[in-house]
């Protein structure tokens, strides 16, 4: 019978030793065991991939593990991130969300929003800059509301593509204050420069590393950058407020991580901890920098609040263009 109760309590203390040796300093198994993978819903070779593989690039020195970039492309970005909201709730499947995510309701492309996720963190903002041809009339964006106000529907403004970050900034911005453009749509930035160069425009929004060769060159005239704050690397270009317009919450594209509904809190709160500090990592920051990658960064509830707000300035802004469903 003692032999059979010193075994008895043998097993018990070796089995003790291999649970605690695979249990986290919470209590729970130890995570990760495995490599991540981060979902990107554009595809390979893009501005948004190369930015997530560039801030997964040092991950197993912040989290112990890998993180593997995987593109999952088509409808507007909404086949990859409805991946990620149906994706098993263990932490090990991480999303890029973008823009998109803020209008797809609203325009009846899909029924997800950001309530869908987890969100882990905002990344980045990038504002529109509003910009003429260097002998354009308008030499401030005041001279283009005044005509424009003036002359409704005689302005030209081009833009690449309807609905998406750059059109949706303009048009709140019109919407505030009360001015109507003939919004001409492009297939990217490319052609829509050039429709501004050769006087086929009168204006156009575009990303500032979109046009920054242009304006350093003096080809075109910036008017404003449409944001609250300065761009770091053009100090020069006037903010919306500063150019005379008291807008409280323009259109900004927008980047942000977030995981499958559901995951542990204490997964949560790792990852949370761990991809802040790649967005810290020095290399990464670097980088952004030189490509012209405005970083933000908010935590969660911040994320939630900034996206809750985004919705409330799109709502007439996509009904003010037709886009509204």
């Amino acid at each position: 019978m003692k032999r059979l109760v010193v075994l008895l309590l043998a097993m018990f203390m070796v089995s003790s030793l291999v649970t605690a040796a695979g249990q986290g300093e919470k209590g729970g198994p130890s995570f990760p065991e495995k490599d991540l993978t981060l979902i990107v819903p554009w595809s390979a070779g893009g501005g948004t991939d190369t930015i997530a593989r560039a801030l997964v690039k040092n991950a197993k020195e912040y989290i112990g593990v890998n993180v593997n970039v995987v593109n999952k492309t088509g409808g507007q970005g909404v086949v990859g991130m409805a991946e990620v909201m149906s994706g098993r709730p263990d932490g090990y499947t991480v999303g890029l969300i973008t823009f998109g995510l803020s209008t797809y309701k609203l325009m009846g492309l899909s029924e997800m929003t950001f309530r869908d996720f987890e969100l882990l963190q905002l990344l980045n903002q990038s504002a529109a800059v509003i910009y003429v041809k260097a002998d354009s009339q308008w030499d401030s964006l005041k001279d283009l509301v005044d005509y424009a106000k003036a002359n409704p529907g005689q302005v030209s403004l081009g833009h690449t593509g309807a609905g998406g970050d750059k059109h949706l900034s303009a048009a709140s911005f019109a919407t505030e204050e009360g001015i109507e453009f003939n919004y001409v749509p492009f297939d990217g930035a490319a052609p829509s420069r050039s429709a501004v160069l050769g006087g086929h425009v009168d204006v156009a929004v575009a990303g500032i590393a979109e046009v920054k060769q242009l304006y350093e060159a003096g080809e075109i005239k910036v008017l404003c950058v449409n944001n609250l704050v300065k761009e770091p690397n053009f100090p020069d270009i006037p903010t919306i407020v500063e150019a005379g317009f008291d807008i409280e919450a323009p259109v900004l594209d927008w980047r942000g991580l977030a995981l499958p509904k559901g995951v542990a809190e204490d997964r949560v709160a790792f990852l949370e901890e761990g991809f802040k500090k790649m967005f810290d990592d020095p290399e990464f920051r670097q980088f952004c920098e030189e490509v012209g990658l405005t970083l933000v960064y908010e935590d969660s509830t911040g994320f939630e609040d900034f996206l809750g707000n985004m919705e409330k300035v799109l709502t007439p802004t996509l009904e003010s263009v037709g886009l509204l469903k």
